[in-house]
């Protein structure tokens, strides 16, 4: 059994992002926990022909290791994993991971006011704090359809990439067109000798203003004082501009509507393909994607779009309700991430054995500010449940969330506090205000996404970055229940106590930018 005052799962953006910023705190004593064997997440996992961010690459990375030297505006996945190795061994963080590590449960101790963490080969740890870094997208979504089972060619998901299954010459079927799909499918669609891409909901795609940078421009972003910061702040308002028609005028994106359908248009000659790829719910209620080739693709007489349902698979192909055989000898998924279900990997149990997969499954997905959940002491999650976008680089809110988690857990070690729990009432008044602002968003006028829990809520941040980092700058105390190391529980103060602010959290929101 190994001792530790903090625990990080997950070796992404996130829990680098954790782990970087408590050595910066001057906390020395965790470790990283990653079921890989490597660092990178998400950029580890997607290999997929094509793979590639849909945020700049400038904006895409930690404000506090700028990279001048991206070799695309919009970053492949070999590039952002070879940032993310790169800041794993600037930041020192080699000697805290553990690779192979993969978490199975943890276990809150009301009494010690710690949690237990177990490991799939049988490894113990005991920590203070608990960060669940682990994301949302790292656990494939594979639809239960009629006779999977029997198909006799080769099947995989995008997440999963079979590299060692040549795909030339072959007859494939893609099911689903989701952010990975319109990335693989024009790699692939050259090669293959049919394609077919089932489609059940056709997605908003627009152009990438994708390009590469040369080495002279990227010689004056790292040379020129001030070049990068301008380039990574004119990215971040850009695209923090987009929230105003998601979140609070949407007759805004009727403009962008048209223009992005004048795109399809000038893509897209043939009139009945056109009409099965023009979406029938508003912009921005699923995920937007970008493309330049994706449609073209499609155009192409190799490839087929089809949008009947799936009646069932068989050993040869896949058959739709219209009683058409779709021969194939390879099925990608293209099906996404079992979002909701990020955590349901690890059996969280809280104070009084309530387990956080069933608290979600029953009461909604509660939280605070994305990062607590009523009832768990000392665990704080990273991208947590409303704390996803529509429309700007998640890195700013990981970063923001890691702003506030590492003064939770300086709390605990300097006022020598067993557990901080979010009161269920700051809890519930968060959610109602999420509820309120929510409403009339793009995001609930009536698209089925997975941006939306089971009961229908919405996941995402329902406003401006900005506003999330300025909530997010320092932690109240007043906004939980805390138990003293020694003394018992603490007395509910009278009068209206100062908040913890460290100097590090007073920074201006220029320095998220840098």
């Amino acid at each position: 059994m190994v001792e530790l005052e903090v625990v990080i799962v997950g070796a992404g953006f996130s829990g680098l992002c954790a782990g970087a910023k408590l050595k910066e705190a001057g906390i020395e004593d965790f470790v990283i926990l990653e079921k890989a064997h490597g660092v990178g997440g998400t950029w580890r996992d997607n290999t997929y022909p094509g793979a590639a961010c849909d945020i700049p690459s400038h904006l895409y990375s930690y404000s506090f290791e700028p990279n001048p030297r991206w070799s695309r505006a919009y970053g492949g996945q070999p590039e952002i994993l070879a940032y993310l190795e790169h800041c794993a061994t600037k930041f020192g963080l080699r000697p805290h991971l553990r690779f192979g590590a993969q978490v199975t449960g943890a276990t809150f101790d009301d009494t010690t006011g710690t949690w237990t963490i177990s490991t799939k080969d049988g490894e113990t740890f005991v920590a203070r704090s608990l960060v669940l870094g682990n994301g949302a997208l790292h656990l494939p979504a594979i639809p239960e359809l009629p006779g999977a089972s029997t198909f006799a060619g080769t099947t995989f998901h995008s997440a999963r990439w079979n590299h060692q299954h040549d795909l030339r010459g072959k007859k494939v079927a893609v099911i689903g067109t989701g952010a990975s799909t319109i990335q693989f499918v024009p790699q692939i669609a050259p090669e293959v000798e049919q394609l077919h891409v089932f489609q059940r909901t056709p997605p908003w795609i627009v152009p990438k203003s994708d390009r590469p940078i040369g080495l002279r421009e990227r010689w004056l972003l790292e040379h020129v004082p001030g070049a990068h910061w301008l380039r990574r702040t004119g990215l971040y308002w850009l695209f923090e501009s987009r929230v105003l028609g998601f979140a609070f005028a949407p007759k805004v994106n009727q403009l962008a509507e048209r223009l992005v359908l004048k795109h399809l248009a000038a893509q897209v000659a043939d009139p009945e393909l056109r009409a099965q790829l023009t979406p029938a719910y508003r912009m921005g209620c699923k995920r937007v994607l970008i493309s330049n080739d994706y449609y073209p693709a499609l155009c192409r007489d190799n490839v087929d779009l089809v949008t009947c349902g799936i009646a069932a698979i068989e050993p040869t192909g896949i058959r739709t309700t219209d009683g058409v055989l779709h021969e194939a000898d390879t099925i990608i998924y293209g099906t996404g991430f079992r979002v909701v279900d990020y955590v349901a990997s690890m059996k969280i149990v809280g104070a009084q054995g309530r387990e956080l997969s069933d608290v979600w499954a029953t009461e909604a997905v509660r939280n605070y500010l994305g990062i607590n959940v009523s009832g768990f002491p000392n665990l704080f999650l990273l991208m947590g449940p409303n704390t996803g976008l529509g429309h700007n680089s998640m890195v700013f809110m990981i970063e923001a969330q890691t702003t506030y988690i590492v003064e939770a857990i300086r709390a605990l070690r300097t006022q020598e506090l067993a557990s901080l729990d979010v009161r269920p009432e700051v809890e519930q008044a968060f959610r109602a205000e999420l509820e309120h602002k929510l409403a009339g968003t793009v995001w609930t006028s009536g698209c089925n996404s997975w941006y939306q829990a089971p009961d229908g809520g919405v996941l995402l941040w329902p406003g401006f970055t900005f506003d999330y980092w300025r909530r997010t700058r320092h932690i109240d105390l007043r906004n939980y229940r805390i138990q003293a190391r020694t003394l018992g529980p603490h007395p509910s103060p009278k009068k209206r106590s100062a908040p913890v602010v460290s100097v590090r959290s007073r920074v201006r929101l220029r320095s998220s930018l840098a």
